[in-house]
């Protein structure tokens, strides 16, 4: 579609524009979609007022002095209170009196919202429409109290006695009095009577009715600093807070209709994050509940430190948790856990659907217990022996010369990783060739090594040398100290949380006091060292979010004019507004910077919001816990253990950059796009969410992919014919080439067939083929279905012998080869027990427990006492119960038989044993029900003269015999000379072709092996009759298909030479492919399992040619780039303002239109669902990084 596609379509503006006014002024709706009295307005107007009126009765009589100031509050919160519940009450009685007939309410189907029929000005219509009441019973309560108190310490707030002493200005009081009591009548009216529409929109759905509470929230968060002021009026800068606060509380309904402040529990999370991260050193969690345990622990360690009477203990103590927090301690669990369990389970829990997860080793507890205790000998000592005052000749300063030694080389040795060189230049240490993978992986060897000198760097030099550095700190000294017990405890827990920036950290503040030793400046006289780490790692924090924010708001300006397809009628005028608003913009900026909220381009055009603050994953819901998922699924999902092993390495190695919390990177392998997302940061290990992109080309996704295909080849496949040192075209994009990894994963191959599908001698071949291949699979069938059975009888003879009573009665029961048809039939009915026949059992044809005339033929079989050459013994066991059944059927029902009298024997046609030369025949011998009876002799006989008599005895011979009790050679010799075997084959293999072929010899089309090869056989009765025998047909299908794949592979390789290599084509295919259809639920099942092979067969309509697709399993290189985190941050961030807020989910909107720059689309997919549509997304992993 164009670039000027309407941003909202007219029904969707006509929504936003009813539904913005609500947000402004706290949720009375004003406009509406169809004429209402003017009643409906007046009582909004008086509802909102209401607060108003009521503060201003208590402001009154506290002016008049009648009053103190805290009753004159008392009095207009008890109204207040008053006022809510007598609101919520005319809703109940609204709610009740119409709940037993329900009002037809006629929707308007250009509005969202129902027409309602007002009758009068307190109509049960009208008060629900105006106060459309609580859900729940305990809101009802609470918000009213909420309420009360609210405008009680607004009124209190907001007195002009006390703000005349705050800013001695009437012109200032007046207004501060005007406007600050609007603040408060919007909040109270989204409170009690309606819940305005917030454009900061965190959750979907509102469950628990928490939005109401937002707005209150904040008006008492400002009323908080005043209380705080008044109590301790001594402070200045209190003084100074409240005052500006007070301005800014007139801003408070242009701060929530502009979506800056954040709902309640994204502020809930985003502070425990903001709060763990920069005040107790730890790292944002991957999951909530991990989130507040780590908040809840760390709190009380630092809580703890501050109560420590001694500093050597004060060492130790934050030393020790130090290291222990910044572990993945529920990973060390797991595994311990693990240890204990029974193997049993154990591998039942590595069979469940998070198997996925790397399993930690005992290598890993034993590292890090090590560290541990070397950590703690190290701090203990150096502070007790080492301790001295600092100077510029001290320890401390010399540990503090190291640091910046090691973090030149930590970054130099990370840098020549990665492809680029501060992603501008070309890195000339990196490998160009990577279209082998032996070749990249040698090739690579040098830069390895200095990965491996980064690695001991990082893990074990960096971490003791700054222990060193903080414990010669005098700071040690000052116990009791709020300042030191959450400085010096976040120090030493950033040192193993998050290592290179701690080193940054700690090398910036051995600068500053390198240089401003000597000087009386603040930083010496007020602040120790923890305090100084800890404002050094905010201004780094907010100056690495600053950066890219800025870089994504050039790219958005820029784009929108030099990209022709995102160029719009509108662009001069935006790109001369930001350019003439440029101060308004850059702070914008800066305040989504320091506010650590993402920068929201609405719509993503070059119009620039402060978005409300939210955790770096962005979504409230659990990771991984909602997906698209459709057949395309298990190929990330087959991938992404081997993907998340490939991590480990490039985490370590730092080609993928610095490493941190809410990091985002993009994968690439031909039509796979991985999103990974880092959830957590900790002392060698990451947690990553990992999250699979459609694969079906839409127009949008694949415009985006062709770009990321052109950013990864110049970055890697192109650099010989662009230089050494090629700058990189491709810098602004928000996708940055770092690496890349070899996977074990799915190469996907597509070929055309045509000249092998439609060549006359390869069809005239097929059916020939179909007869060898067919014949292999039934008699691999029936030995492997004999083999285990054998084994599992030996496996019941071991455990459960045989009372000597019932080997009697076996030995009784067994019958001799000579006996006829006849003899077995009227023995199998009086064995069967029905001399008398009731209208009650006619459908009982299943034979009972308690008739054991067969079932002792089959146990006997045991104990080696059934007589040789006889069909009916164990080998058939799973069938003597199905032929007992249709033997009995037959006799009683007597299909096509004339009635018989009740008592007289009957007697069906039924086909006879088969008496088998060689009694180990048996092992081999084909279910009776798998031969057609209705075969004619002319069928067979055109069977026989097609049967490959050399090939039937060549796979006899190959068989493996050896749990046979005689030499397997001697059995093979006599099975193969066993002629009533023979035609036991012949006669199946007759049943099945001529079922599949039909009668006709003609050389099958193309098209008949295409639709065969999906299953769609054309009906007739030999069909019918073969699909009503499942594994029959199943294996009938697979013999066809193999023997199509060995049609394409004889046209692609050459003839088979002799049957040993046509044999090896046959295990090839049983062993390492799986041939059927891409929608099979074995398909999935394969790859899942990492079958090495799989082939399927196509059709192309648009062409009209046929396609092999062939997905083969191997080690291949990866291609992973890292995403700017902040213009993915702002992009979500606009994607849900326009899709929670103003409901914009046209599926062709601009938004989602492909932006090669911006990976728009891609970005778009990415995001949770509902907002997103990935088609995969994996629960946490925990990937090591050492």
């Amino acid at each position: 579609m164009g670039p000027d596609v309407p941003l909202l379509n007219n029904y969707k503006q006509e929504f936003f524009w009813k539904r913005f006014p609500q947000t402004v002024l706290g949720g009375p709706r004003f406009k509406l979609g169809y004429s209402a009295p003017p009643y409906v307005y007046i009582n909004q107007v008086i509802l909102f007022l209401t607060p108003w009126l009521l503060g201003g009765l208590g402001t009154v009589l506290y002016e008049l002095r009648v009053l103190e100031d805290y009753y004159a509050a008392a009095l207009s919160g008890g109204s207040m209170l008053i006022a809510a519940f007598t609101v919520q009450l005319l809703n109940l009685y609204a709610r009740r009196k119409t709940s037993t007939v329900e009002r037809l309410q006629t929707r308007s189907p250009l509005t969202d919202e129902d027409e309602y029929d007002f009758s009068s000005c307190f109509d049960p219509e009208t008060v629900k429409f105006i106060v459309p009441g609580k859900r729940f019973a305990a809101n009802l309560v609470f918000h009213c109290v909420v309420a009360g108190v609210t405008c009680g310490l607004g009124t209190w707030y907001l007195l002009p006695d006390r703000l005349q002493k705050l800013y001695g200005n009437v012109g200032g009081t007046v207004m501060l009095f005007i406007f600050g009591w609007v603040t408060v009548c919007i909040g109270e009216y989204s409170l009690i009577v309606s819940s305005a529409p917030e454009t900061a929109t965190f959750q979907a759905q509102d469950a628990y009715e928490i939005t109401a509470l937002l707005r209150p929230v904040y008006i008492l968060a400002f009323v908080a600093v005043d209380l705080a002021h008044r109590f301790a009026a001594a402070a200045p800068a209190l003084l100074w807070a409240n005052q500006v606060l007070h301005v800014v509380f007139l801003f408070l309904p242009f701060l929530w209709a502009l979506g800056v402040l954040p709902p309640l529990d994204a502020l809930l999370l985003w502070g425990l994050e903001q709060a763990l991260e920069f005040v107790l050193g730890g790292s944002p969690m991957s999951t909530n509940l991990r989130l507040l345990i780590t908040f809840i622990v760390s709190s009380g360690v630092t809580i703890s430190a501050y109560f420590i009477p001694n500093s050597l203990g004060l060492v130790l103590f934050v030393t020790g948790f130090g290291v222990i927090l910044s572990v993945d301690v529920a990973e060390i669990g797991v595994f311990i856990k693990r240890l204990f369990e029974r193997r049993g389970r154990a591998e039942k829990s590595d069979a469940s659907p998070d198997s996925f997860r790397r399993p930690t080793s005992w290598k890993e507890p034993l590292f890090y217990v090590a560290v541990l205790i070397l950590a703690l000998s190290e701090a203990g000592l150096i502070h007790y022996f080492c301790f001295s005052a600092y100077s510029l000749r001290s320890p401390q300063a010399a540990v503090g010369y190291c640091l910046m030694v090691i973090l030149v080389f930590l970054w130099v040795l990370g840098e020549i990783q990665g492809a680029y060189l501060l992603g501008i230049v070309r890195n000339p240490f990196f490998q160009n060739d990577i279209r082998t993978l032996n070749v990249f992986m040698k090739k690579q060897g040098r830069l390895q090594k200095a990965a491996a000198a980064r690695r001991i760097l990082l893990t074990l030099v960096s971490p003791f040398a700054m222990v060193a550095y903080l414990s010669l700190d005098t700071s040690l000294y000052n116990l009791h100290s709020v300042s030191v017990s959450v400085g010096i405890t976040r120090a030493y827990r950033t040192i193993w949380q998050n290592t290179e920036n701690a080193v940054v950290e700690m090398a910036a503040v051995s600068i500053i006091q390198c240089l401003v030793f000597n000087t009386n400046l603040w930083w010496n006289t007020n602040l120790d060292t923890g305090i100084r780490l800890l404002l050094v790692g905010i201004i780094r924090d907010r100056l690495c979010q600053l950066v890219p924010k800025l870089q994504f708001a050039v790219t958005v300006l820029l784009t929108s004019w030099t990209e022709k397809k995102q160029r719009r009628k509108s662009t001069t005028s935006l790109i001369t507004m930001n350019v003439v608003l440029f101060p308004l913009v850059l702070a914008f900026v800066v305040v989504s910077a320091a506010l650590s909220s993402p920068l929201l381009a609405l719509f993503t055009l070059p119009v620039f919001l402060v978005g409300f603050p939210r955790p770096v994953r962005s979504w409230p819901g659990a990771v991984g816990a909602a997906a698209c998922v459709c057949p395309d699924t298990v190929y990330y999902e087959q991938m992404v253990p081997g993907l998340a092993a490939a991590l480990q390495s490039a985490f370590a190695s730092g080609s993928l950059g610095l490493v941190k919390a809410g990091s985002h990177y993009l994968c690439r392998f031909q039509d796979r796009l991985i999103w990974v997302l880092v959830l957590e940061r900790g002392y060698t290990y990451c947690c990553i969410n990992v999250k699979g992109l459609e694969l079906q080309e839409t127009s949008c996704h694949t415009a985006e992919a062709r770009r990321v295909d052109e950013v990864f080849e110049m970055a890697f496949e192109q650099a010989d014919n662009m230089g050494r040192l090629a700058m990189n075209h491709h810098f602004g994009n928000i996708l940055m080439p770092c690496t890349v990894v070899p996977v074990r994963v799915y190469s996907d191959a597509r070929n055309i067939l045509s000249g092998i599908i439609d060549s006359h001698d390869n069809l005239k071949q097929f059916k020939d083929d179909f007869v060898k291949v067919l014949l292999w699979v039934l008699i691999q069938s029936c030995y492997k279905k004999s083999k285990a059975q054998r084994g599992s009888t030996a496996e019941q003879n071991e455990d459960h012998h045989l009372p000597l009573p019932d080997k009697h009665s076996a030995r009784k029961g067994s019958r001799t080869a000579d006996q006829n048809d006849d003899e077995e039939d009227g023995e199998s009915l009086q064995e069967g027990g029905f001399d008398e026949w009731s209208d009650d059992d006619i459908f009982d044809i299943l034979p009972q427990a308690k008739k054991t005339g067969v079932k002792t033929i089959v146990t006997s079989a045991g104990d080696g006492m059934s007589i040789p050459g006889c069909v009916q013994t164990h080998h058939v066991e799973s069938y003597i119960e199905q032929d007992v059944a249709v033997d009995k059927l037959y006799s009683v029902v007597g299909f096509g038989l004339p009635a018989t009298d009740k008592g007289q024997q009957t007697r069906v046609e039924r086909l006879s044993m088969v008496p088998f030369n060689s009694s180990y025949s048996k092992f081999l011998s084909v279910p009776r029900d798998w031969i057609l009876v209705s075969l004619s002799n002319l069928r067979t006989g055109e069977m026989r003269q097609m049967f490959p008599t050399d090939w039937y005895e060549f796979v006899l011979s190959r068989l493996d015999l050896h749990h046979l009790e005689e030499k397997p050679s001697v059995a093979r010799e006599e099975m193969t000379k066993d002629e009533p075997l023979r035609d036991l084959y012949v006669k199946a293999a007759a049943s099945v072709f001529f079922a599949l072929f039909g009668t006709d010899n003609s050389t099958p089309s193309a098209a008949w092996l295409f639709r065969a090869y999906l299953g769609g056989i054309p009906w007739s009765i030999s069909m019918d009759w073969l699909t009503g025998k499942p594994e029959l047909f199943q294996l009938a299908l697979k013999a066809f298909r193999y023997t199509f794949k060995l049609m394409v592979d004889k046209a692609s390789l050459g003839p088979v030479e002799d049957f040993k290599e046509l044999i090896n084509y046959f295990e090839e295919y049983e062993n390492d492919w799986y041939i059927g259809l891409v929608s099979d639920v074995e398909w999935q099942q394969a790859v899942l399992r990492e079958k090495p092979y799989l082939f399927s067969l196509g059709h192309d309509p648009s062409m009209g040619v046929y396609t092999g697709r062939v997905l083969s399993l191997q080690d291949q290189l990866v291609q992973v780039g890292k995403l700017n985190a902040e213009a993915v941050r702002g992009q979500w961030a606009n994607l849900s303002w326009e899709l929670l807020y103003a409901t914009n989910d046209d599926e062709e909107r601009y938004s989602i239109q492909a932006h090669p720059v911006l990976l728009r689309n891609l970005t778009v997919q990415a995001a949770d669902p509902p907002l997103g549509y990935p088609i995969y997304s994996s629960g946490p992993i925990h990937v090591p990084s050492y």
